[in-house]
């Protein structure tokens, strides 16, 4: 599903991130670097590198590299090379990865309380999405995180609104759903929503999606324009339907020990250039994808916009709603419910 050649994946084409340290002095004459010699840290992903995320990611690599001399490397590795999500998530549990960033809905399988932000339909628009997300749910969800001995950043990646393709008919309504053939990440709400929908989940990892999609093992899938485009879904895809059905974004994860084992300063050296990347790759894929549905258009995806209260009611009726909400509990519920109104 991707024919990018190997020589733009170790190829070192960052732009510095212009930022001031907070200390006022080099980082080279601070003690804690001097003392600890060189730090590699291998950053790995499961999405190609020419995404907004890896783009920006790569900038902040190189701004760490110069800021501190050369002696913190950090190591990129795009689009699966060392793995599926749920293996990455394995290796940077164990210390083979450094730094792994993942969707919250499928660190839900470690971490439960993850998965909040991807019920369906809470956030009506970006404005909602970060103030919960930058804001007391994100707080509560980093709190479940370090739980697990995973260190969290504090901004998360935005993988944007997610909306259904078809091989086979466009998705009007809730009804258009049933015994449909979808793919959807290895995540138990997602698998929980298509159900609630009467739908025919299956749960494959993104690394294996256009070979699923192509071969008919399943007949649509959902993810946000960007990812759509980035990987060519649309080379295997006839229909988007515009059902932004969840938001979804990807949580920065380090292994706990190999962060906290890190000095302060080189931690908030990595901190400051993390967050300037992430706030960076947040408008890229805002503007990416306002652009995008002509793009699309013009290489043969036929677009619709359904009505989601039939999605809506449908879930409802499905007990979907009542079910998360026991799973989740009444204080997560009452932080996402300040932002998305009563789920009911």
């Amino acid at each position: 599903m991707s024919n990018l050649s190997t020589s733009n994946i170790s190829r070192r084409t960052f732009v510095a991130a212009a930022s001031t340290a907070a200390t006022g002095a080099t980082f080279l004459g601070k003690p804690a670097l001097a003392q600890t010699g060189n730090i590699t840290l291998k950053w790995a992903n499961n999405i190609p590198v020419t995404h907004p995320s890896n783009i920006r990611i790569k900038e902040a690599a190189d701004a760490i590299r110069g800021e501190t001399g050369g002696k913190v490397d950090i190591q990129i590795f795009p689009n699966n090379q060392l793995g599926g999500d749920t293996d990455m998530l394995s290796q940077v549990r164990s210390g083979a990865i450094d730094i792994f960033p993942l969707s919250g809905l499928i660190l839900q399988t470690l971490v439960p309380l993850a998965g909040i932000n991807g019920l369906a339909f809470a956030f009506k628009d970006y404005n909602t999405v970060w103030a919960a997300m930058d804001g007391d749910l994100g707080a509560h969800i980093r709190a479940a995180i370090a739980k697990v001995n995973l260190h969290s950043f504090d901004k998360i990646l935005d993988n944007g609104f997610r909306n259904i393709t078809t091989s086979t008919k466009p998705i009007v309504t809730a009804e258009d759903l049933k015994g449909f053939k979808i793919r959807v990440p290895v995540s138990p709400l997602w698998t929980s929503m298509f159900k609630a929908f009467g739908a025919s989940p299956t749960g494959i990892n993104f690394s294996e999606v256009y070979s699923s999609l192509q071969t008919k093992v399943v007949e649509g899938q959902e993810n946000p324009l960007a990812i759509i485009d980035i990987a060519k879904l649309y080379e295997v895809q006839k229909f988007c339907s515009m059902t932004g059905h969840m938001w979804d974004g990807q949580w920065i994860l380090a292994n706990g020990r190999r962060w906290a084992g890190l000095p302060a300063d080189v931690q908030a050296v990595i901190n400051k250039h993390v967050t300037t990347g992430v706030m960076k790759q947040r408008d890229d894929i805002r503007r990416l994808n306002n652009g995008l549905e002509a793009q699309l258009k013009a290489k043969g995806l036929g677009f619709n916009t359904p009505d989601v209260k039939s999605f809506r009611d449908a879930l409802s009726k499905a007990g979907f709603y009542a079910e998360w909400r026991a799973k989740f509990g009444e204080e997560a519920m009452g932080k996402l419910e300040k932002y998305s109104g009563k789920l009911v």
